[in-house]
This record gives C-alpha cells, structure tokens and sequence, in this order.
C-alpha cells in the first residue's frame, strides 16, 4: 500500500508542476495572478473557513490541525470552472479545469503531525482585446505559481496544537501583446516571461475546548510573513507578417535586455471560531487581512491601478443526521454549507474589485478507516460592469478524495 500512495502520489506532483493555468479571469492580468484557494474541497463546500480540524481530514490552511490526524491520509483534490465574462456592451463564456492540490499527511507518535505535497498558488488566463482608432492589441496571459510544501505540528496539550509550513515557491508567467493596425499586414508582438522563485513559511495555531458535555469551542489563528520572491524577467520583440486568415510568419525578432527584480508578496494573518458538537454538527467564521497595500509588481506598472489591503470574511459549518448509522447510508453523509466576501485589494479605474460566493457540499464516506470522497458547489461574482470593468460571475464544481489508511503498524502474526 505504501508503495502505491508514492507512486501515485509522484505520477500527479508531475502533472500537477505541469499543468499551472487555472483561470480565465482578465484580473489575473495584475500582479502575479489571482490567487488560488489554498485549503481542501471540504473547506472550500464551508466558504473556505480553516478553523474546523479533525483527525481523518488533512489541513492546508492551518499547519497546526495536522497534529490532529490519527491515520495515514492521502487527499487529492480537481475543480472546474465555468464563467460568463460580461461588460457593458458583450459577454462571452469560458471554462477551465485544474487540479487543486494533492498532499500526504502522517501521524507521528501521539503528539506530532507531519504533512508535505503540491499546491497551485496563482493563476494567470486570460485573453482580452483593445480597440483604438488605428487598429487592434491582444493580450494574452498565462503560467503561475505553485507551492510545494512540508508541515510539522506538535499537540503542546490537550486542544492546543501548533504548526509550521514551509514553502517553496516556483512557477513563470508569460504575457503577450500583439498589436495590429487596420489595412497593414505588418503587426508587431511583445512578448514578457517571468520565472519566479521565493521560500516562504506559515504558522498557525489551534485551540479546542469542551464549553458543556456536548458543546466543543474552535479558534485558530495564522500568520504568513511577507516573503521575498525574485523575477528572472525576459522580453523578445517580434514584427509579423500576416500570410493568410489566422496564419502569421515572424519576420524580425530580438531579444530585449530587462532587469531581474526582487518583489515582496505581502504578509497575511487569519483568525478564525466556531461551535459545534463532535461528529453531529458545526459553524464557524473567519476574518482575514492582507497587506495587499505592499505589493509591488514584478516588471512593469499599470498606470490605471493600486493595490489596497485586502479582507476576506467567512461564515460556514456542516451537518451529520445520524454519525453512526448502519442501514440508511445518507444519514452518514456530511452536508456542508457557506458564503463569503473578499476585497480582493485590487482597485482598476478607481474601482474596488470584490468577490462574492455561496458554496454547498456533501462528503461521501467510502471503504473503510472513513475515506471520503467529497463534491462541491460554488456560485458567485467577482468584479462590475460599470466603468469600462468585467465582471464575472462564475460557477465552480470541486471534487476531493480523502483515503485514510494505517501504516508502519507493528505485526504479530506474518
């Protein structure tokens, strides 16, 4: 079995490192992308909120409920995305499907916790024109950034854990432009690519505590530093030549001499209660503040754009009819539900860019050691249509596999 988790486990970090566009959305343009949801599709079906831990579920979001597991958990998880892109006078539609994460958590002795795997940090998709009265410029973006990570936790007593990931940070974005004036065959291209790379860590801390012999507090709290990343930037300059319909041939190309830049990706902490009784039901909320203020773009600046700090606030919980029930399967299932608002902390044209969702799930046990498979739904909107913006409004479907089994068991009998 072991072998079997590792071999799988290294087949999807491969794809996974390969495949980085996650998005179509035209904000992804700013920035290095948009970010991508850290946590699992459990998390993301309860609007994202991190608080809740338990020992058969692994925690992405907060290093600490990592010493929480009790069995070898292997989980994966794959969303898709469906968006319609509307301004003023168009809309259009697109579609994208990425794998979200993938991790490994393991048990060590009664107090530690450890966890390493594979996460898509940002997203940068999208394709978008510009018109003007000598002709046309297409913009279009791709790449982001993944995070590979290692987690150590350490139950300091019990219902007080605490936790720390370390990050390695690695990806590249590419951006192009290509201009077009009307009745010229000639068309000129800029192409800009970015490879980045940066070491950052997360700390976080867990509480629980019994208020009644049913009732069972949450709290968490977690902090991200700012962290340094560096740009290795490069820039070709290419003219066109339109040979046919949707055909071009490169007649001139030259590389560009563009500055390496270091950049700061800001700090950001989360705090985070809830109430609930164990295996039956719980809700819980979550405020989180980035200092989105501080950011500093990686090669170039836009004129029409500032960044702000950023908030985000989440309310969501679950619901289990019968934890143990034997003959009606349902009564076992996991019924999870929430909603969110975030500033992303992005402001184009002098307008704030927000984001809202209502998520709804259910967690489907399977097998034995409680595997669960876990399917998730998202509604919402990101952006506005006033002042020359996009606004989106977007649909998600998430899907996870959570497989719980023991190993490095001691045998008595071969």
């Amino acid at each position: 079995m072991l072998k079997k988790f590792l071999v799988l486990f290294l087949l999807l970090a491969i794809g996974a490192s390969q495949a980085q566009e996650g998005t179509t959305s035209p904000y992804s343009f700013y920035g290095i992308g948009t970010l991508k949801f850290k946590g699992t599709a459990e998390n993301r079906a309860m609007s994202g909120i991190s608080v809740y831990t338990d020992s058969i579920h692994l925690s992405l979001q907060n290093p600490a409920g990592v010493a929480d597991l009790r069995l070898v958990n292997f989980t994966v998880g794959a969303s898709h995305k469906y968006v319609t892109l509307q301004t003023d006078a168009d809309s259009q539609q697109a579609s994208t499907t990425s794998l979200d994460y993938l991790a490994i958590g393991l048990p060590i002795g009664e107090k530690f916790g450890a966890s390493f795997g594979l996460i898509p940090y940002t997203a940068v998709g999208y394709q978008l024109e510009g018109q003007n009265t000598l002709g046309t410029t297409q913009y279009e973006g791709s790449g982001g950034l993944n995070k590979a990570f290692l987690t150590i936790a350490y139950k300091i007593m019990d219902g007080l854990s605490v936790g720390v990931d370390g990050n390695y940070n690695f990806g590249n974005i590419e951006n192009v432009a290509t201009s077009r004036q009307d009745d010229i065959q000639y068309s000129t291209r800029e192409e800009n690519r970015s490879d980045l790379l940066g070491f950052s860590f997360n700390v976080g801390l867990s509480y629980k505590r019994m208020l009644t012999d049913k009732l069972q507090l949450y709290s968490s709290l977690t902090y991200t530093p700012e962290t340094d990343f560096t740009s290795e930037n490069s820039r070709t300059l290419s003219t066109l030549l339109e040979i046919e319909s949707g055909a071009e041939a490169t007649i001139d190309s030259r590389d560009i001499v563009v500055d390496d830049t270091d950049f700061t990706f800001p700090s950001q902490w989360t705090l985070g209660a809830g109430i609930g009784q164990n295996k039956k039901w719980f809700v819980g909320a979550e405020y989180t503040d980035q200092k989105t203020s501080n950011f500093t773009n990686r090669t170039f600046d836009i004129e029409n754009v500032s960044f702000q700090d950023a908030s985000k606030y989440r309310v969501g919980g679950f619901y289990i009819p019968n934890y143990n029930s034997i003959g009606n399967y349902w009564q076992r299932v996991v019924y999870r539900a929430g909603f969110r608002f975030e500033e992303t902390g992005i402001n184009v044209n002098g307008q704030d860019i927000n984001e809202f969702g209502i998520s709804f799930g259910v967690g489907l046990p399977v097998g034995r050691l409680f595997s669960n498979v876990n399917l998730g739904f998202e509604i919402g909107t990101r952006g506005t249509k006033d002042f020359g913006l996009v606004q989106e409004n977007f649909f998600n479907t998430f899907l996870s596999l959570s497989l719980n089994d023991k190993w490095f068991e001691k045998r008595y009998f071969e």
